[in-house]
């Protein structure tokens, strides 16, 4: 059997096709068609308050106006650094309606990693938290950034600098309507949605409205097209917007199906228990992180998960025994896939209309091309099916490319296809498993993190000449990261100061949780640092968060 039989086709459903036809609309289009379809449904659920699809286009159009009247206009670049809240959608559909770029910022950047992305991908205008705000102003100064629009979520607001605004006064101010603009969906870029950087900068994922109104049909087809659905069913957003996993599986795919997304800002185990009793949604998304701590809840059978039809996760691999036990604990399906930021972010999953395969990370989606392959004297070859290569896959989700990188964009795309960098195979009957990863990346709570970064962060310490950071086992996180040091001669430190310097230029999630002296560092004959010993030693050992 070879990958272009496609053996996976036989798990499709029959109302399923193999190559739909996308749509050729944009993703403003996107939301007047769900407006169209679900006026006043509700869209939205943030605590107690709730907005109907009319209201959102309503609200977005108020602040497209606003924003043009500060003259954003088509090409502009507008970032978005929120928590999940509503104002998250008004902010992006404002923006897209424009013709502008939205740009995803994760809320738990430090300066220097907000400075980096604004200048990266020359946005003049931002929408930022309160709590934030101040950590903004810091680096303004270093970059085109004109206008900040801050969201207060308590009804507190704050004090800010001249030619600043409140979100609400961009709302209440009398502007005209916003112009209408040309979009190509095929060319016209949507989002960047930015990656950790390799190199020691991320790179911004150029996904245009194809792109994503592509992935978001493909899901829309495995997810509720072939499965029995309630009106305006209730879909968990508690996966961060900021990330491309959260924004499509649950703002463009929910708006899409006619769904009532329940909001919260972040996941808070407590605070999720008590909405699924309360909402007793349709549908859950997340990160395996997520489901493990729900797992270790004594009492999660109280709180009406078995109300919750199905769950999907992504971002990294689930342990087989902890989906065993969610399973086990809810009755219900759960369904595991896999994705990149350049994809939009979603490739593969296990159809919910099918037995799922633990350990699998499903078939491929809709409308997508996939094969596994090794790379030859003369190219690219594929393996026999079960052997393992790297996963490389086309279809219409896959990324422009990378914004201003046309030398890292030619590494990844050729011909159309799109090497992912991991290493996979798939089994008789079509389904894909990742077996390891090609790169460096660990993925921790569904976060990707990049060891060159963090390098780049520790050797700007006085005391350290050498440093490696590698992914360790992490029971609950998936992996954590360790860094191993060697400082220069007559250098004294401790592992609490060089952490502290870290945690002022890393974000959280980034910031390494172990970290070892050596002597020294295993290196080649050439002197470059070898990671893969260190990942190979035997006392790297799971950790127990």
């Amino acid at each position: 059997m070879i990958y272009g039989e496609k053996p996976w086709l036989k798990f499709y459903h029959n109302i399923i096709t193999e190559f739909p036809t996308v749509e050729n609309i944009s993703l403003t289009e996107l939301l007047e068609q769900s407006v169209n379809d679900h006026a006043f449904k509700t869209a939205i659920t943030f605590y107690d308050k709730t907005w109907s699809y009319k209201d959102v286009y309503t609200i977005s159009e108020k602040f497209a106006a606003s924003i043009h009247s500060l003259q954003f206009k088509k090409g502009d670049r507008l970032a978005v650094m929120l928590p999940n809240s509503p104002h998250y959608l008004f902010s992006l559909f404002s923006t897209l309606r424009l013709g502008g770029i939205g740009v995803q910022v994760n809320p738990m950047y430090v300066e220097r990693e907000i400075e980096h992305i604004l200048n990266d991908s020359g946005a003049e205008y931002m929408v930022v938290h309160d709590k934030l705000y101040e950590r903004v102003k810091q680096v303004q100064s270093q970059t085109n950034l004109k206008h900040i629009i801050v969201v207060s979520l308590d009804g507190e607001k704050i004090e800010l600098a001249d030619g600043d605004f409140h979100f609400d006064e961009c709302i209440d101010r009398e502007a005209p309507p916003p112009p209408h603009v040309n979009i190509n969906p095929d060319e016209d870029v949507a989002i960047f949605q930015y990656t950790g950087g390799t190199t020691g900068v991320s790179k911004g994922v150029m996904l245009t409205h194809r792109n994503l109104i592509a992935n978001t049909e493909q899901l829309h087809d495995f997810m509720f097209k072939a499965v029995d659905k309630p009106d305006n069913p209730k879909i968990m957003g508690v996966l961060p917007m900021f990330h491309i996993f959260g924004l499509t599986f649950n703002v463009f795919l929910g708006l899409k199906a006619g769904c009532n997304i329940i909001i919260l800002p972040r996941f808070d185990v407590k605070e999720v228990l008590e909405t699924v009793k309360r909402e007793k949604p349709f549908h859950f998304s997340g990160v395996p992180t997520m489901y493990i701590a729900l797992n270790s809840h004594p009492e999660l059978e109280k709180y009406g998960f078995d109300k919750v039809p199905y769950y999907y996760s992504g971002g990294s691999s689930m342990p087989v025994e902890q989906l065993n036990l969610f399973e086990k604990r809810t009755g219900s399906i759960f369904c595991e896939g896999y994705g990149l930021s350049e994809t939009s972010p979603t490739t593969h999953y296990n159809p919910p209309f099918q037995e799922r395969r633990a350990g699998s990370i499903g078939i491929p989606v809709s409308g997508l091309e996939v094969k596994v392959v090794q790379e030859k004297e003369d190219g690219y070859a594929e393996v026999p099916v079960g052997e393992v290569g790297e996963l490389i896959v086309k279809g219409p989700q896959v990324m422009k490319g990378y914004w201003n990188r046309q030398e890292d964009t030619n590494e990844v795309l050729k011909d159309g296809w799109l090497f992912t960098g991991d290493m996979a195979r798939m089994d008789e009957d079509g389904y894909f498993y990742i077996v390891d990863r090609k790169k460096d990346v660990i993925i921790a709570s569904g976060y990707n993190i990049y060891p060159r970064e963090i390098e780049e962060v520790l050797y700007q310490h006085h005391a350290i000449q050498e440093v490696v950071v590698v992914g360790v086992p992490d029971s609950y996180r998936g992996e954590t990261v360790k860094a191993f040091v060697k400082l220069k001669d007559g250098e004294t430190t401790t592992a609490e100061d060089i952490l502290l310097y870290a945690k002022q230029h890393l974000a959280a999630y980034k910031m390494p949780k172990l970290l070892e002296f050596r002597e020294e560092l295993p290196k080649s004959a050439v002197g470059k640092l070898l990671k893969r010993e260190l990942r190979a030693e035997k006392e790297l050992q799971t950790v127990h968060s």
